[in-house]
């Protein structure tokens, strides 16, 4: 990818369907025996880079965070296609089902992610507009736009059914 402006923003219908495999990798997540969050990086020609759910506890690993995993298997994707711009996602989209955490909003700042979309807020941890709004802080050299609540209700469904599962 060479340094050039982003691609338009997708149709809510783009939205809707990359949502739909964000999902999917949720669920599998969550069946693997991981918080059912999923991810999916798009290149601007609606090309899916990634599409991956949460791996903490399969890797034993903090950072695992699906968005974290997109992000990294995204870049690595590019770069094998010959297409990267360095480690800078400049004209992707990132999907995810729940609004990113701290950790993760500062990838999206430094991968230099033009936009993301989420399903459902995270009311607790979230950093895309909810507890704080990382990703569009102005003392950051880079902003990223936010779209939230693309099938909100599938995505915090996933979530209450796997923590009332956890506690059941």
């Amino acid at each position: 990818m060479s340094a050039r402006l982003p691609s338009p923003a997708p149709s809510a219908d783009q939205e809707h369907a990359w949502m739909g495999l964000a999902l999917d990798a949720a669920r599998a997540a969550g069946e693997a025996g991981d918080v059912p969050i999923g991810a999916v990086l798009v290149a601007g020609d609606g090309t899916v880079l990634a599409a991956v759910g949460n791996e903490r506890e399969q890797h034993h690993d903090p950072t695992a965070h699906a968005e974290v995993l997109a992000l990294r298997r995204g870049a690595r994707a590019l770069a094998e296609a010959g297409e990267a711009d360095g480690w800078r996602l400049s004209d992707c989209t990132l999907v995810v089902t729940l609004e990113p955490c701290p950790m993760c909003a500062g990838a999206l700042l430094l991968a230099r992610i033009p936009r993301v979309v989420f399903g459902a807020w995270d009311p607790k941890a979230g950093a895309c507009g909810s507890v704080l709004d990382v990703v569009r802080d102005p003392r950051f050299n880079h902003a990223v736009q936010v779209r939230a609540g693309v099938r909100a209700e599938e995505s915090a469904a996933l979530l209450r059914r796997f923590f009332a599962a956890q506690r059941g």
